[in-house]
This record gives C-alpha cells, structure tokens and sequence, in this order.
C-alpha cells in the first residue's frame, strides 16, 4: 500500500496494492497494523455504505464532541469526488477542503482525520460508497456545513446537483463556531 499526504495536514490518499490476473483481482481494503505503521492511528467502530445516483451531493457532515469521527472512506463501484473541510481552528489550513476522485476502478482511500466535515458528490450511476468510522454515529452531534457555501466554495463537478432536506438546511461556514482544536 501507499500512503501520499496532501497539503492538509492529517489527510491522507491511500492506494492498496491490487493483484489482478486473467480472473479478476484482489485487495486488501484494511489491516490495522498496515495502517497504523502508515500512521492511520485510529480504531475503527463502524462500517456504512450509502449507496446513490449521479449527481447526488451529500455532505459537508461532521460530527461534534465527544462523537467526533475520523472516516477511511472509498468507492466500491462507481466514481465520486470525496471531499474533506478542515474545521480545525488553530489550523493553517482551516477552512480550506482537499478534493480526491475516489473510483471502484482506482481503489483509492481518503482518510478523514477528526475535525473536518466530509461530504462526496456523485460521478456515476449506481455508485456504493464505504466508510470507516472511528465513533459511533449519535444523530444528537451530527453538524453540517451547507454543501454550496461561498466561502469554502467546494467545486462539487456536477450540474443540478440532487441534495436532501437535511444539507440544504446546513449552516454557513461564517456562521459556524467551531468545537475542533488541531491535535
């Protein structure tokens, strides 16, 4: 596997090693003694996968303390842009996102530290998305920074995008008062 860090500090694209031969192929998606020599230090508690149509925007989400989530996300069929905000305060980089084109063909990983929103839109029909949660979901700290907002201006790459109730109804990035300090 390997590890490539981003201009984020704790972000981080994972590419697993894939074996393919005349059948198909094979890779591991996780192995925590792997990940944490790579530096991925958290323990895992929770697997989701959504599954969605193109255009489909769902994000910016975090979750507030004591439930704040890092997320190894990836792409099990079809293509995303995963996209990361740090939300950390005392961040040189607060505010700003890191985006990754997360594909069932590429095999890439995104791993969220704690302190970003995270949220992905979709670049193809019947797309199966994974992640890992290092805490468990409580719907009573779920926050969320509306997924069109000005001033982090996430460029999402699709055209009319389909949102739900629950993210046209995020807060504003001015608007928002961080609970997240850098580790």
């Amino acid at each position: 596997m390997e590890v490539k860090t981003t201009f984020i500090e704790g972000v981080l694209l994972v590419q697993p090693q894939v074996f393919g031969d005349a059948r198909g192929w094979f890779c591991e998606t996780y192995n925590e003694a792997r990940y944490r020599e790579a530096g991925i230090m958290e323990t895992f508690v929770q697997d989701n996968q959504s599954y969605s149509q193109k255009n489909v925007v769902r994000g910016l989400h975090f979750q507030r303390p004591p439930f704040t989530q890092a997320k190894l996300v990836s792409v099990i069929r079809g293509a995303v842009l995963d996209v990361a905000v740090d939300l950390r305060r005392n961040s040189p980089t607060y505010g700003q996102y890191f985006s990754a084109l997360l594909t069932g063909e590429n095999h890439l990983q995104l791993f969220v530290p704690k302190g970003f929103a995270h949220g992905f839109s979709v670049l193809d029909n019947d797309t199966v998305f994974a992640y890992k949660c290092s805490n468990l979901y409580n719907k009573e700290y779920e926050g969320s920074i509306i997924y069109n907002d000005p001033t982090i201006a996430v460029d999402w790459q699709v055209e009319n995008p389909i949102i739900s109730e629950k993210d046209q109804n995020g807060v504003l990035f001015r608007d928002f008062v961080t609970p997240f300090d850098m580790l």
